[in-house]
């Protein structure tokens, strides 16, 4: 019981390790802290408030809306109760027999607050209301309701700003688990499964990748996260995707490649982070996103090809069974990519490979040797 309490701390540990690590998380959140900014910089945020409100949590929006408009109704509370107050409107200054108050029905504090809630909201109830014979009583009123109107343009269009984030269209956006190694049309290639959760299409897809790695130049310098470009197509091209079902994205490991030097041996023992990028315009809102995820060296998997996922019904309709999404099968690799160039017989793909030509009806049953991530 004790050793197994152990392993599962240890496993936690570990994988918080992996996460502290990494720069780019699985979910495309940037792990980086920043310090020793100047004081005079945090007035920037200030400057540029609009997009420090967009971009805070939603418990501090929900904390500002709240405050915002319960702050101005009390401040503008106890201007109504000093002008009722200067014109002896108030109960315990005993108005005389025939006095016409600033505000009727005004007699305390409580009811100020209420006259200045029903003012700012545009209730009007009509137990109180303002006499045209108080002139400051009318200017204020006419300031309460401009910047009533201005907290509700500001507070609306933050909520709806966030609520329509481009942030939101990414979560539907899927990459796999891990990224795998194997023979792809005679060359060997890195692979990586994405996925668009939606019907809707997103338009004018880019995917790119950076390699990010600490680097030592030959005068000595070291440089500490180093970005290398890595060029992934598909099968249809690099531009103009058609997004309308999953992908897999292919790295060809050739001579230009930094995955050339690695090997199967020698692949988890190296340090590096593939940071993956996809570009788009989601086709209902017209606004641009970007989806991100990272792979480290103990997530790509050397000598396996994900499962086929993509099979045609009896209908004639098209099916995607996101059950196979993220499972691989292992194929005979070469243990090397200059092995693979050099020696004869590496190129070739295993027999064990799952195909589906055609788009035909098939069923996907898992073999003893597919490993599900």
């Amino acid at each position: 019981m004790f050793g197994s309490v152990n392993k599962r701390i240890h496993e936690t540990l570990a994988e918080r390790k992996k996460r502290r690590a990494r720069l780019v998380t699985k979910d495309g959140r940037c792990n980086i802290e920043y310090g020793n900014i100047k004081y005079s910089e945090h007035f920037a945020f200030l400057a540029d408030f609009w997009t420090t409100f967009v971009e805070i949590r939603w418990r501090f929006v929900l904390f500002f809306f709240i405050a915002s408009f319960t702050l101005s109704w009390f401040i503008f509370g106890l201007l109504w109760y000093w002008i009722c107050r200067s014109n002896g409107d108030l109960t315990w200054q005993s108005p005389p027999l025939g006095h016409t108050p600033c505000v009727e029905n005004v007699e305390g504090l409580t009811t100020a607050f209420l006259y200045s809630l029903e003012t700012q909201t545009t209730i009007g109830y009509g137990g109180r209301a303002l006499t045209p014979l108080c002139p400051g009583a009318v200017a204020l009123l006419i300031i309460q309701s401009l910047l009533g109107a201005i907290i509700n343009c500001f507070m609306c269009g933050v909520i709806l700003s966030k609520i329509s984030s481009p942030k939101k269209r990414a979560k539907t956006i899927s990459f796999s688990e891990m990224a795998v190694i194997s023979p792809k049309n005679g060359s060997l290639c890195l692979s990586i499964r994405v996925a668009n959760l939606r019907k809707t299409l997103m338009i004018g897809s880019q995917l790119y990748g950076k390699l990010l790695r600490t680097t030592n130049t030959p005068d000595g310098e070291t440089i500490i996260m180093d970005q290398m470009n890595i060029d992934f197509t598909v099968d249809a091209g690099k531009d103009n995707l058609f997004f309308v079902c999953p992908l897999t994205l292919y790295h060809i490991i050739d001579k230009s490649s930094p995955f050339f030097e690695m090997a199967v041996d020698t692949l988890h023992k190296q340090e590096f982070e593939l940071v993956v990028f996809l570009d788009g315009t989601a086709e209902s809102t017209s606004s641009s996103c970007q989806v991100r995820t990272s792979f480290i060296p103990s997530e790509i998997m050397w000598g396996y090809n994900f499962l086929p996922i993509i099979s045609r019904s009896k209908e004639g309709k098209y099916r995607v069974d996101f059950s196979n999404f993220s499972k691989v099968v292992h194929v005979a690799t070469a243990h090397c990519a200059y092995c693979f160039h050099n020696i004869k017989g590496h190129h070739h793909h295993s027999r064990e490979g799952h195909d589906n030509p055609g788009f035909e009806v098939i069923n996907i049953n898992d073999p003893p040797n597919v490993t599900k991530l």
